[in-house]
C-alpha cells in the first residue's frame, strides 16, 4: 500500500523516484535544516527535538554520510513525529520502503525504529 501511495505522489508532483525498495537504514537521526546549513550532526538534542516538534524535517544520516529524508508512516505517524522527537541525535535503525528520485535524494517512509545508541 506505501508504495502504490508512494508513486501516486510522484506522479502527481511530477518527482521522477526509483521503485522502492523495502530495506533497513542504520544512521543518526538529526534535524534537517541544521544538518544541511552546518554538515555536523547536531550534539545538543534538546535544540534537534525543539526544532522537530514544531515541525521541522527529519533526516538520517548514515555513517558514509549519506542523507536520507525520513517520512514517517504506520505507527510512527502523527502528532509532529512525535515518536521520533526522542531519539534525535541518537543512532537508529529504521524499517521502512526506500526510493530515490532524479536528482538523487534519498527518501526512506520509515514503518519502525530500533534503537542502536544514545
Amino acid at each position: 500500500m506505501n508504495r502504490v501511495m508512494l508513486m501516486v505522489a510522484a506522479i502527481v508532483f511530477g518527482i521522477g523516484v526509483s521503485a522502492a525498495t523495502a530495506a533497513d537504514v542504520t544512521g543518526v537521526l538529526v534535524d534537517k535544516t541544521c544538518y544541511m546549513k552546518e554538515k555536523v550532526i547536531e550534539k545538543d538534542a534538546a535544540c534537534a527535538q525543539a526544532c522537530v516538534k514544531d515541525g521541522g524535517a527529519v533526516a538520517l544520516v548514515t555513517e558514509k554520510g549519506e542523507v536520507y529524508d525520513v517520512m514517517v508512516m504506520g505507527s510512527l505517524a502523527g502528532d509532529k513525529n512525535a515518536k521520533l522527537v526522542p531519539h534525535m541525535t541518537h543512532t537508529v535503525t529504521l524499517t521502512g520502503d526506500v526510493v530515490e528520485s532524479k536528482d538523487k535524494t534519498k527518501m526512506i517512509h520509515a514503518t519502525a525504529l530500533k534503537m542502536i545508541s544514545k
